[in-house]
């Protein structure tokens, strides 16, 4: 995991003193390169043990490691992108469009490749093969999160598979609240803290279905409460008004459960998918020669 990732997961759990430090540091990462840890201290208005603190919450010895790790990441970083990144800044009011497109599409590239990257392989499977052998998806997330979770439905469904995206916070409770031995119930929560999910997930337990957690958080409700979960790995950018980067790591994660479960059985996925391409071209046939 990187170190701005790590930044970006724990960054919200940490107390006030070292979340501080945490914003600074990725509003942009360089200025630990360019600091001592007493200037990085006055920086942030607190004290050098706080920045010692975060160091350690990223799983660092101090801040010296911080300085080699993140000098090396951004430096691979450059080496990939050249100045596009900035140095891993974030989106700044003096960026043209074409700095902040390339910022934008940096930071989701690195998402997808770090993610990819992380991805618990044997979780991955587990969770394909629980999908593969259920007899109902139920599929939950709220503001972006729901769109990530309409994708998968999408998806399994078009391949026979019983995949329901439920919509309301009381619905998603009623539907997990069912007895579920062969449901599988997934959840999407960038941070792993939205209640809605973490209820949703924890019911669906309660009734005996196996649950599944997609998040960036590792300390996260979400991941305390699911079976299984698939981490995502992100920086997503302040300057948004919804999910951005965020929601693209999650789309990768979701492509490789569909695509996992989808080759379990790979000639009736190839029939579904040729016979429900056929309807769709039927139909927009038939529209055509209504018009004429």
């Amino acid at each position: 995991m990187s170190i701005q990732s790590t930044i970006e997961a724990v960054a919200q759990t940490l107390p006030p003193s070292t979340r501080r430090i945490a914003e600074v540091v990725r509003e942009r990462p360089a200025i630990v390169l360019e600091s001592t840890i007493s200037d990085l201290a006055m920086r942030c208005e607190t004290s050098e043990a706080s920045v010692v603190r975060f160091c350690r919450a990223l799983g660092l010895s101090g801040y010296s490691q911080l300085k080699i790790e993140l000098a090396t990441e951004l430096g691979r970083e450059f080496a990939q992108f050249g100045p596009s990144l900035n140095y891993g800044s974030d989106i700044a009011a003096t960026d043209s469009l074409r700095e902040m497109a390339a910022k934008i599409s940096s930071l989701e590239i690195l998402a997808i490749q770090e993610t990819v990257a992380r991805l618990d392989y044997d979780a991955l499977e587990r969770v394909v093969s629980a999908v593969d052998a259920s007899d109902r998806v139920l599929l939950f997330g709220v503001g972006a999160s729901h769109f990530i979770a309409e994708d998968l439905q999408h998806k399994l469904f078009r391949i026979g598979r019983n995949a329901f995206v439920l919509g309301d916070p009381h619905e998603a409770l009623a539907a997990a609240a069912l007895p579920g031995a062969r449901t599988v119930a997934i959840g999407f929560s960038h941070r792993g803290e939205t209640q809605e999910t973490v209820a949703f997930l924890r019911e669906a337990a309660r009734s005996g279905a196996s649950t599944v957690g997609v998040t960036s958080a590792r300390g996260s409700a979400l991941n305390e409460v699911a079976n299984e979960t698939l981490f995502t790995e992100v920086r997503e950018t302040a300057f948004r008004a919804g999910a951005m980067v965020s929601r693209i790591a999650q789309l990768a994660v979701v492509d490789c459960v569909f695509a996992g479960v989808a080759q379990r059985r790979f000639d009736e996925t190839v029939d579904a998918l040729k016979v429900t391409r056929e309807a769709a071209t039927r139909m927009h046939g038939s529209e055509k020669n209504s018009e004429i």
